[in-house]
């Protein structure tokens, strides 16, 4: 495999991709030149994915070519792609949970391999080189399953740097970041553009405006649009990408009367590594009200959401549903009292891969009258219910028989939220719900929440999109190191205030 000082261009000509019932990448052709910034945007499902999985080697395409600085290069395995110099944070990260920082780094750096040992002293030093020159703090020594998903995305970009990228795919890179950071990590962007050149995909579109040179619109596996990003508004591109002018769905409607659904007092919740994540937090949510909470990643929202659902253990406080105490009840007992949960990581905890999308809608009420009689399932009201909310939710797949871990991630958020809001929940833990998803997805979505409010559900919605907590919430919440900052309403909240709150300064009371 050629290996390459710098990359001056990267090209993609007719590229395509069959998976069995989809077409996946549809004669595709696009080009990077040297320091330039290619957003790549396109609802759910449109491919762009599985075409940078063919750039990094973990896909080999069915048709095409690939060429860096004009010479064709046949990238077979992710190590062909690293030894061209191509890196890529994916969207769901490409890390070993059960080993620190600092191994996960080292086992991709095979300058640190002397025979059978590994310089960890070396990887441990490149680690503070990267991340002081970039501002991208990680502790070597942590477990990956330790770290919430928003550092685990910082240790997939000091991998990528540590492994020498001369070319950076980045997928989804901001999702787990506060404004600040955001606007710093484009700063940074646009800093190193001028060292190699980027591949962004994003669905956040002022980001995508404000980062790239150009843009290119894949829809159902096709290139459909490319140009200058300057040419055109985050509006325009959204219209391009969805077919349609899409609406930003907001909360309007006067602050809910209704009686407290969720109170929590003085919780303490330790973290897997062993700390108080909550510290004497409280919150409550009325029946009827959204409640934002907004924070940085690794703050407490994973360990918040986790003890409200039964998964974790607390230590001391009281979380009180519906006038019932619910703490260190277990899943099972928490489900049945009507409490609805979205997860963090929908992968690992919002669906089982290998089963199909219908055996994951009923996952939760699979003994339910509904789905089953004597213990033998309905299979025709399972495959009714899944063909009817697989329509009403724009699940793309090939069928309710596919297995739900071969979906893009932007549709297994949507078995979730199916599942989730078609058992008609009395209130919802909605943790990041539109991560990953595209501007049409989330605005069904968003509408899909705004509905349950009307029918008096309490939300409690965790998320780090400051523009969707501020679209949606009656009040929003901040979270600094497991306790609550302070409680604004919806007109008190702006972008600044809620950012330096989410950073830990207190304002004057």
């Amino acid at each position: 495999m050629a290996r390459f000082d710098k990359i001056t261009e990267l090209r993609v000509e007719h590229i395509t991709k069959r998976f069995p019932g989809v077409l996946a990448s549809d004669d595709i052709s696009l080009t990077v030149g040297e320091h330039q910034i290619l957003a790549l945007v396109g609802e759910n499902g449109a491919g762009k994915t599985t075409l940078m999985n063919m750039i990094m080697g973990l896909y080999q395409p069915d048709e095409g070519k690939i060429f860096i600085n004009g010479e064709e290069v046949h990238l077979r395995t992710p190590n062909d792609a690293f030894d061209c110099g191509i890196g890529m944070v994916h969207q769901h990260y490409m890390l070993v949970p059960n080993m620190t920082v600092l191994e996960n780094i080292a086992l991709g750096m095979k300058n640190s391999w002397k025979g059978i040992k590994v310089d960890l002293p070396m990887v441990r030093e490149k680690i503070k080189e990267i991340s002081e020159k970039y501002g991208l703090l990680v502790d070597p020594d942590a477990y990956i399953w330790q770290l919430a998903v928003g550092e685990q995305q910082r240790v997939e970009l000091v991998k990528t740097l540590c492994l020498g990228a001369k070319f950076l795919i980045l997928d989804e890179p901001t999702s787990a970041l506060t404004p600040q950071e955001t606007d710093e990590l484009i700063a940074l962007l646009k800093k190193m553009s001028s060292e190699l050149s980027i591949i962004f995909i994003s669905h956040k579109l002022n980001e995508v405006k404000a980062l790239s040179h150009k843009v290119n619109i894949l829809r159902h596996g096709k290139v459909v649009f490319e140009g200058s990003t300057a040419d055109y508004t985050p509006k325009q591109i959204a219209a391009l990408m969805t077919g349609h002018e899409v609406e930003v769905n907001a909360n309007t409607d006067k602050p809910s009367e209704g009686e407290d659904s969720l109170v929590i007092k003085d919780l303490c919740v330790r973290s897997d590594r062993g700390f108080l994540a909550l510290d004497k937090f409280n919150l409550t949510v009325k029946a009827g009200e959204i409640v934002g909470l907004a924070g940085v990643s690794g703050n407490g929202q994973r360990e918040l959401a986790e003890a409200i659902n039964g998964i974790r253990k607390t230590e001391s406080g009281t979380i009180t549903f519906n006038g019932k105490q619910i703490q260190n009840l277990t899943p099972g007992q928490v489900i049945a009292t009507g409490m609805g949960y979205i997860p963090e990581e929908r992968n690992t905890e919002g669906i089982v891969p290998s089963m199909s999308i219908k055996e994951n809608i009923i996952l939760k009420d699979s003994e339910s009258e509904t789905f089953s009689k004597n213990h033998i399932l309905k299979n025709k009201v399972i495959d009714d219910t899944s063909n009817r909310l697989r329509e009403e939710f724009d699940i793309r797949c090939p069928g309710i028989n596919t297995a739900a871990g071969s979906l893009s991630g932007g549709n297994i958020q949507k078995v979730i939220l199916a599942r989730e809001i078609a058992r008609k929940p009395k209130f919802l833990v909605c943790v990041y719900p539109i991560r990953g998803l595209d501007m049409g997805a989330a605005e069904f979505i968003h509408k899909e929440l705004l509905k349950l409010r009307k029918n008096g559900v309490g939300i409690l919605l965790i998320s780090e999109e400051l523009e969707e907590i501020m679209n949606l919430s009656d009040r929003i919440a901040v979270i600094f190191k497991g306790q609550n900052q302070k409680v604004l309403s919806r007109d008190e909240a702006t972008t600044e205030r809620l950012g330096i709150l989410m950073a830990g300064v207190k304002e004057d009371e």
